[in-house]
């Protein structure tokens, strides 16, 4: 025996108006009384992530998300043969956007010339959801973009045969599924785009910030590494405080820290070997030579007779790394030590 429709619309009440399962006959079990929960199917990878995109009145022409037919080139339909003759007509194309975004996205119906597209709204014969009187209602399903004559009558005084019908409408034809989310789509986020573990900045040379509130650090709960920006000297940033990159030129991180200059970061460190160098003072000469002698005086500690000399006041380096010059000859028989190696220790 074939189910009755009184149990089919039974089950579409209790599926759609209380997300329940049919377990019994509305006689013996109504819908507030079924227990099983069963609600609808909301299909992550058909999401339109960018529907808050879609403008409350349909534009004119193709625009952003949006994709018109307009009445001047309507989509033509091609008949289902699976169906009765002439009852079911295929766009062939998903996603139509229904009137719940907006009144003018209700579809227009038109029946004419078939391969005549430009001249269906003007010549053809435009056909209305709620029939001419003759129980000749169409239904267009919006997400298969299918138009079905319901009613019990095709369209009262139709000839279909050298026809088709067209549809004008429009389709959003943005990012669908959750996988796939980007700017305008399911949440805020702005001008930035998802794919696969990969976020992506869409705005040329925007920065990419990211904000919290409070006290709250930013934490990468991790026991991999952070990898910073590599590149070369020619390619660096505007300098900003706080500023940090790897220089593939010199091999080495920097920083800035006064919002105008790099400075590189040391991360290791060989110990220097502090060399001492021994004079004895005759009266007169001043200026004594050693391979040792730092370019710079502030890299020296100078001692005559156990006294430490203060740098460019008591003693000057000929820039060289080769002498050092006391400004008054120390006296016969003065002991000298010049102790060097500090140099590379500073820079």
């Amino acid at each position: 025996m074939a189910i009755t429709d009184a149990k089919k619309i039974d089950y579409l009440w209790k599926k759609i108006g209380y997300g329940a399962t049919k377990t019994d006959t509305n006689a013996n079990k109504k819908a507030p009384n079924e227990a099983i929960a069963s609600p609808l199917l909301i299909r992550g990878d058909k999401t339109w992530n960018q529907a808050s995109s879609i403008p409350a009145v349909m534009p004119g022409s193709s625009s952003g998300v949006v994709t018109v037919y307009p009445t001047s080139t309507p989509d033509e339909t091609a008949a289902d043969n699976t169906a009765s003759a002439n009852r079911t007509w295929k766009t062939e194309l998903t996603d139509w956007i229904p009137p719940e975004f907006g009144s003018t996205y209700g579809v227009k119906v038109y029946v004419h010339t078939s391969g005549d597209a430009g001249n269906a709204a003007g010549s053809g014969d435009q056909l209305f959801g709620t029939g001419s009187g003759n129980n000749d209602e169409w239904f267009f399903d919006y997400q298969s973009g299918v138009l079905h004559f319901i009613g019990t009558n095709l369209p009262n005084g139709i000839n279909f045969t050298g026809k088709s019908v067209y549809i004008s409408g429009a389709r959003y034809t943005g990012q669908i599924g959750l996988q796939n989310i980007s700017g305008g789509g399911a949440g805020d986020t702005g001008n930035f785009s998802f794919s696969g573990s990969t976020i992506n900045q869409d705005t040329t040379n925007a920065d990419f910030t990211l904000n919290t509130t409070g006290t709250g650090n930013f934490v990468f709960n991790t026991n991999s590494g952070i990898k910073v920006p590599v590149g070369t000297t020619a390619q660096r940033p505007s300098a900003t405080p706080g500023l940090i990159r790897f220089n593939s030129t010199t091999g080495k991180y920097e920083v800035s820290e006064d919002g105008s200059t790099f400075t590189s970061l040391r991360t290791e460190h060989t110990s220097q070997e502090v060399k001492k160098d021994v004079f004895t003072g005759d009266g007169s000469t001043n200026t004594f030579a050693s391979i040792n002698v730092a370019t710079d005086p502030k890299n020296l500690i100078v001692y005559i007779d156990g006294v430490m000399q203060e740098p460019t006041e008591n003693y000057i380096t000929d820039g060289s790394t080769s002498s050092i010059t006391i400004s008054e000859a120390p006296h016969t028989g003065a002991r000298i030590v010049i102790m060097s190696g500090f140099a590379e220790a500073q820079t």
